[in-house]
């Protein structure tokens, strides 16, 4: 596939059409936009109000708002006029799942309407049928039969849309077609976007959101590619998102890893960040990575020399080495590489450092640093008898990401990799942790999701236990080592059953322990059994104050009182052997 399409990379930003909604301008010459989403009942005016404009304070230059009735569609208009009679002029989005009618209503009152293509004109049944050529083109004529009339709408009053594919509600005609990929979730926008093209509409955005960074990061290049192959003429804005990130500083990472590593790559022209969390505490984050990474090109490393498949995660192949007694290379996990200053300050404490070692020293490692545009040391590191660590030497005129893909590129297979976050050995001891925090896991996470890298060191956090604690959940987040309970959670919004924060919280308290298990965490149905494709449990909420809990796809335990619920997860995940006791675990 990656030697016909053309590479989803670019030395600055990519070029895309410019797309009004309201008085903000996507795409063209116009700065990455921020926006978020308010999580309050649709019904309830007044708070919808008052959140709308909490995150306009904030930095929020859209705001998005659910829509899953005509009801909540036709009280878009309320909201929207007490907005505008307090001086605040937001554009607002119309976030629509499962209902056209409600749709239609919503493009009446909003500036865009965001529609999903999986349960748009379809329904999500997880049933296996296969589709003749005749049915398949029989689907695409009823799916435009419900698409057309909402985008006449939105032509003719000068709204929005976005097209925004959900890895976790695929329909099963597309599952059917494509399977559950990257390849199924393009696929599902662009039928819409044919349509919307058919209809001479172009005012419309698209989106490739996944929890899995993973997914996400491929399946939105496989898209720009793809664009990018139809024509100059498609070259539509891109809002960027990891749906269900989760809280703390688990969604942050994971947001990082995925959002920052296609700013990097010169992708995205709006993005918003999904935290299981106030949503105001969205912005800073979005701001942030926008400002580190947005339009520098730090991904660049010149095509000839990109040598992953960039719409697909395979791990770079190496050979095993054996260093200081750590395994490294080949099939081994990506070991953590501490400087000599950082092992210094936790040596005292690693009985009580748990999960979070340090597995090797940099100083004392025989690693070879090389500036991979030099031929003759490359030509001297490929003719070596063994193979050895390697590493990107400091101090180069490169970006980390451009760096070790050269590197990648250069020298084949068969040395592992040492990744570094930075090409400076110094931290400036002024940045943030967020800084540090978002900077470090999109460098490292976009390489991790590349397959690049077999150690990684963290050398722009100061402290030691934030620099160790950052770099395991990175090499998690990318799904590069699994070392701890991982955690989907969605963001809530107002078709939200529970109140998802205090649910995350009571769901780790009891979970947290359980190395290697993933739960999912979501508030309704409309994204939740499919964005549990690869979780191993779920929480969701089937009605109010009843949840239905799963194992994978699978409803297992329907309208548990969400009192009883937690537990019940417990019990559940017990019954399948996946359990052990808090103390067991910490005695192994």
């Amino acid at each position: 596939m990656s030697s016909k399409l053309p590479l989803p990379c670019y030395p600055e930003r990519r070029r895309s059409r410019a797309v009004k909604v309201g008085k903000v301008v996507l795409g063209g010459d116009n700065p990455v936009r921020v926006q978020s989403m308010i999580t309050c009942d649709t019904m309830d005016t007044q708070a919808c109000i008052r959140e709308s404009f909490d995150l306009a304070a904030a930095g929020s230059e859209i705001v998005r708002i659910t829509a899953p009735t005509v009801k909540e569609a036709r009280n878009l208009e309320a909201i929207r006029d007490g907005l505008q009679a307090g001086g605040c002029h937001v554009p607002l989005v119309a976030d629509i799942h499962f209902k056209p009618d409600a749709a239609l209503e919503s493009a009446k009152w909003v500036d865009k309407v965001r529609v999903n293509p999986g349960n748009y004109a379809d329904s999500k049944k997880f049933v296996v049928r296969e589709y003749s050529d005749e049915q398949y083109v029989a689907e695409i004529g009823r799916i435009r039969e419900k698409f057309a009339p909402l985008v006449e709408l939105c032509r003719a009053r000068g709204v929005a849309l976005r097209i925004g594919t959900n890895h976790g509600s695929l329909s099963d005609r597309i599952m059917n077609r494509y399977g559950d990929t990257p390849l199924g979730m393009v696929e599902s926008a662009l039928e819409f976007a044919r349509i919307a093209r058919e209809l001479d509409y172009h005012d419309f955005v698209f989106s490739m959101k996944a929890s899995n960074p993973k997914v996400m990061i491929a399946a939105y290049r496989l898209l720009v590619a793809r664009l990018a192959a139809e024509g100059p003429d498609w070259n539509y804005p891109i809002h960027l998102g990891v749906t269900e990130a989760g809280d703390g500083e688990d969604g942050r990472i994971k947001s990082a890893v995925g959002i920052g590593s296609l700013l990097a790559d010169g992708i995205g022209d709006t993005i918003r960040v999904s935290l299981t969390e106030d949503s105001v505490h969205e912005i800073p984050v979005a701001r942030d990575l926008v400002a580190l990474l947005a339009g520098k090109g730090e991904g660049w490393g010149g095509a000839a020399d990109f040598s992953p498949d960039p719409f697909s995660y395979t791990r770079r192949a190496s050979e095993k080495l054996t260093i200081q007694g750590v395994a490294l290379g080949g099939e081994e996990v990506p070991r953590v590489v501490v400087t000599r200053k950082h092992y210094d300050a936790v040596a005292h404490k690693l009985s009580v450092l748990g999960d979070f070692q340090p597995e090797l020293v940099y100083e004392d490692l025989p690693v070879v640093e090389i500036d991979p545009r030099d031929g003759q040391a490359v030509a001297a590191l490929k003719a070596r008898a063994e193979a050895c660590l390697v590493t990107v030497k400091d101090g180069l005129d490169l970006t980390v990401i451009a760096a070790f893909r050269l590197l990648a590129g250069k020298m084949g297979a068969r040395h592992p990799i040492l990744l570094k976050d930075s090409l400076d050995p110094r931290p400036d001891g002024q940045t943030p942790f967020l800084g540090t925090l978002l900077g470090a896991s999109a460098r490292l996470g976009s390489l991790l999701c590349d397959g690049i890298g077999d150690a990684v060191l963290l050398r722009t956090e100061e402290a030691a236990g934030q620099t160790l604690r950052l770099s395991y959940n990175i090499l998690q987040a990318a799904g590069a080592r699994i070392f701890k309970t991982d955690y989907v959670a969605c963001p809530s919004c107002g078709r939200t059953l529970f109140n998802l924060q205090e649910t995350t919280a009571r769901i780790k308290v009891a979970t947290e322990h359980l190395k290697g298990v993933k739960i999912a965490i979501m508030g309704c149905i409309v994204n939740g059994p499919g964005e549990m494709a690869d979780a191993d449990f779920g929480y969701v909420g089937g009605a109010p104050g009843k949840v239905n809990l799963y194992v994978g796809k699978q409803a297992v335990k329907f309208n548990i009182p969400e009192a009883e619920a937690v537990e019940r997860l417990v019990d559940l995940i017990k019954e399948h052997g996946r359990w052990v006791e808090a103390k067991e675990r910490a005695e192994v």
